[in-house]
């Protein structure tokens, strides 16, 4: 059984996890680690691909949106990647640490429109836009709840 004390620390470690909420954009931060990197060094394409799902997942989960309370509902729905645009500019190397920012930049009653970066410093290796929405278990397109819709308006930037 954990104590007081044990019980905040993992709160805090959770909440470093999770990255941070700036108002409109979500942060989170990352190492390079060998296994993210292709023969050559630099990070694998793919790689980022995994690093900026984790930007938009963690962005729900600071909303209060969880994909696993999401899927155990009497009704589950799951969120997709509808349409993703990304432009590679720079690579990551082994023991990088790298940011990436994600913004909401639509929203409308079944989808969400978002901007995201990767960055090293203010250098800029990765831009991305990317639609997500809401299905059911057979892929029919869903609504948000309003709560969702006004959420995501509300940090449109």
């Amino acid at each position: 059984m954990e104590s007081n004390g044990q019980q905040g620390k993992r709160a805090q470690v959770d909440a470093a996890l999770d990255g941070w909420l700036d108002g409109q954009a979500h942060h989170y931060r990352c190492r390079i680690y060998y296994a993210d990197t292709d023969l050559s060094g630099a990070v694998y394409h793919a790689r980022y691909l995994e690093m900026l799902e984790r930007g938009r997942s963690d962005l729900l989960r600071l909303s209060d949106i969880l994909h696993s309370r999401l899927e155990a509902r009497d009704n589950p729905i799951f969120w997709v990647v509808r349409h993703m645009a990304i432009d590679w500019l720079r690579s990551a190397r082994i023991d990088d640490v790298v940011e990436i920012a994600t913004r909401v930049v639509e929203v409308r009653k079944a989808r969400v429109f978002m901007g995201q970066r990767i960055t090293r410093g203010d250098e800029v290796l990765v831009e991305a836009t990317v639609t997500a929405a809401l299905v059911d278990p057979n892929g029919k397109p869903q609504r948000m709840p309003r709560e969702w819709i006004d959420m995501f308006a509300g940090r449109q930037g």
